[in-house]
């Protein structure tokens, strides 16, 4: 089965009334999702595992110096159709077209699901992988929790599986190479005329929580001078952020407030942010994320509120193994090009030689319902996955 024919399978788990998808971590729909991978596993004769992390490893042969490939099932509030499950798709339809072929591999190959890729559920991106890869402690990965407060060690219990066996994955020490075919983000590949492309690296970002605390009022009654605000200082704290990262030629975006008490009639006593941050260098990033936390603070000190500032996840600079990427671009005939979108693949390159290939997104959309990609570069992406594992298995 072809990858566009998969991805059609999968069009209505999750969907939301927008058209757009919520596939978060644990919940019905990446349940589903993950029943019908351990079905497509099955269907094309892979063996089955899971590790203690909830990441879905499906094996064709068994030792080491295994090639793994694959992508994530899970999605932002509202995201896309493509955005992970387009490399899991394509690296199924890769082995299935091979296997169907006759072809028989030097190496074990494995099809990966990492579990919450995006991070959209625990507030940590990349946590299938990081516990895999022993980037997070599992003590802290467990304890993380989700907006209605349950712990991820909570609900992985409820799903029957043992959160005490989280923490590193002992099949991840087994391989040699991971690839990642992934849709596009941004808007690069349709100028310059490619379906596919090979990714170079992925800019240092993170993730920081800022809380904003002041004086909760009533809205009627209390003077315009005798108010606490912290309102004021969060919407100072989002302008700066565009800001400065105009002046820097970075990325910077608050995407998620959550307001207490939120009340239409009264002046709220706390906001709660998340600051999105990402840059071209590590020290662009700090510079970047220092500067916001300035301007936060002055524009606290003058509201009378305050702000406190946390780092919830942080990730450096990943350059991708350049003999690996090279090699690739080579075989492919493909445009190298960087990405400000991390990945699971971003967590595994510290660990072993690890690519990515980007299939063409034509109107640059991603974690969006517009995102997309025709249905001949998708096989176009399955195509270059198929000569990938040719070279390398």
């Amino acid at each position: 089965m072809g990858a566009n024919e998969l991805l059609a399978e999968l069009a209505d788990i999750g969907r939301t009334s927008s058209g757009g998808y919520s596939r978060l971590s644990w919940d019905p729909a990446t349940m589903e999702l993950r029943e019908w991978f351990a079905a497509q596993a099955v269907a094309a004769g892979l063996e089955l595992t899971e590790d203690g992390n909830g990441n879905q490893v499906a094996w064709w042969g068994q030792g080491s110096d295994a090639l793994l490939l694959g992508s994530h099932l899970d999605s932002v509030p509202d995201g896309g159709p493509l955005d992970g499950p387009l490399g899991v798709a394509s690296a199924l339809a890769a082995i299935g077209r091979l296997k169907a072929e006759g072809w028989k591999p030097s190496r074990p190959i494995a099809v990966v699901n990492f579990t919450d890729e995006e991070g959209a559920r625990f507030g940590v991106a990349c946590l299938g992988s990081r516990l895999a890869t022993g980037a997070i402690a599992s003590d802290h990965a467990l304890g993380l929790t989700d907006a209605a407060g349950h712990t991820l060690a909570e609900v992985m219990r409820a799903r029957g599986r043992d959160p005490r066996l989280a923490g590193p994955s002992e099949w991840l020490a087994a391989a040699k190479y991971y690839v990642e075919l992934h849709l596009e983000q941004g808007r690069w590949l349709a100028p310059h005329d490619a379906p596919v492309g090979v990714a170079s690296a992925i800019w240092p970002h993170g993730r920081w929580r800022l809380d904003f605390c002041g004086q909760g009022n009533h809205a009627g009654a209390t003077a315009m001078v005798d108010r606490y605000d912290p309102m004021l200082t969060y919407a100072a704290t989002v302008l700066a952020a565009r800001e400065l990262a105009l002046d820097f030629g970075q990325r910077a975006t608050i995407g998620r407030v959550q307001v207490e008490p939120g009340s239409t009639n009264s002046i709220p006593s706390r906001i709660t942010a998340w600051l999105d941050a990402r840059a071209e260098s590590e020290p662009g990033l700090d510079a970047l994320v220092a500067g916001i936390v300035e301007r936060a603070e002055t524009a606290a000190r003058d509201d009378g509120t305050t702000v406190d500032v946390r780092a919830e996840s942080t990730t450096g600079a990943v350059d991708f193994d350049p003999q690996l990427r090279h090699r690739l671009a080579a075989l492919l005939d493909a445009p190298v090009l960087p990405t400000g979108a991390g990945h699971d693949a971003g967590i595994l390159a510290a660990k072993l030689p690890t690519a990515m290939l980007f299939v063409r997104n034509p109107t640059g959309i991603s974690h969006a319902p517009q995102e997309s990609a025709s249905a001949e570069d998708i096989d176009a992406g399955v195509d270059a996955l198929v000569q990938v594992v040719r070279e390398l298995a």
